[in-house]
């Protein structure tokens, strides 16, 4: 299925698309929360690839990147639990920079492309230097997901929306990936300046944690990215907990 197919036939008022960290607790059990998440009703998969420098992290993806990485996580064995997780739903990667360009942007979109993954998201990629890694996702079949913030300009927005490949992935807040109290104030203009920049599905990510929120945010846009919350499961309680979890975000969603 196709990251287009995964937004238009979900079900549910917005499409839900957990993100677990490859090889967190281990190569196993992130695979076995990945399949768990699709049983209980994501639509789509964010899967991290553990980076020594999360620089969009807050501290719970934060330490379990640290904790794959300690592990032993590299890029090859999260791609091997990518290509598990693609054959029931589409999987978006998200990666830092240094990964892609450590092995050329061409040769990670063909190793991508190869797991089975649908898209890619590269949080500390500028748009301005994303030309390369575009064309070369494109040339493989996959979608460079953009991230817009609640800070990008008009100017930044039309530009970044023109391109979006996949959705773009509305960032709901100034600051790190975690869960937060209440939705920030501003998310409805924010995610509709982005739906007027683009035709492709809008996602909001960053600070949703709970079913009421969630619910919240699938009034607004087109898909709903939950980590932090998703991750805590995953640590405590492994695919069972990660099951549960996703099950009572798709029910708000239904």
């Amino acid at each position: 299925m196709s990251i287009a197919s995964a937004f238009a036939e979900s079900g549910k008022r917005a499409a839900l698309m957990p993100y677990l960290m490859g090889g967190f607790p281990s190569i196993e059990e992130s695979v076995a929360a990945g399949l768990a998440a699709a049983d209980a009703g994501a639509d789509l998969l964010e899967l991290g690839i553990p980076f020594s420098d999360p620089l969009a992290d807050g501290p719970v993806i934060h330490a379990a990147g640290t904790d794959a990485l300690a592990a032993g996580a590299t890029p090859h064995g999260v791609l091997g639990v990518c290509e598990r997780l693609a054959a029931r739903v589409p999987v978006v990667l998200m990666v830092y920079a240094n990964i892609v360009l450590t092995v050329g942007a061409s040769a990670f979109a063909l190793r991508a492309a190869a797991a089975g993954a649908s898209g890619l998201i590269v949080p500390d990629l500028p748009h301005d230097e994303a030309g390369e890694l575009r064309e070369a996702c494109d040339a493989e079949g996959l979608a460079l997901v953009p991230l817009v913030a609640p800070t990008s300009t008009p100017e930044r927005v039309a530009e970044i929306g023109a391109s979006a490949r996949g959705f773009v992935y509305t960032v709901s807040l100034t600051g790190t990936t975690g869960e937060r109290a209440a939705l920030p104030p501003g998310l409805s203009e924010t995610v509709a300046r982005v739906r007027a920049s683009t035709e492709v599905p809008v996602a909001v990510g960053f600070g949703i944690s709970t079913a009421e929120q969630a619910g919240a945010v699938a009034e607004l846009a087109d898909g709903v990215i939950v980590g932090s919350r998703i991750v805590r499961a995953a640590g405590e309680g492994g695919a069972s907990a990660v099951g549960a979890v996703v099950g009572e975000l798709a029910a708000a969603l239904r």
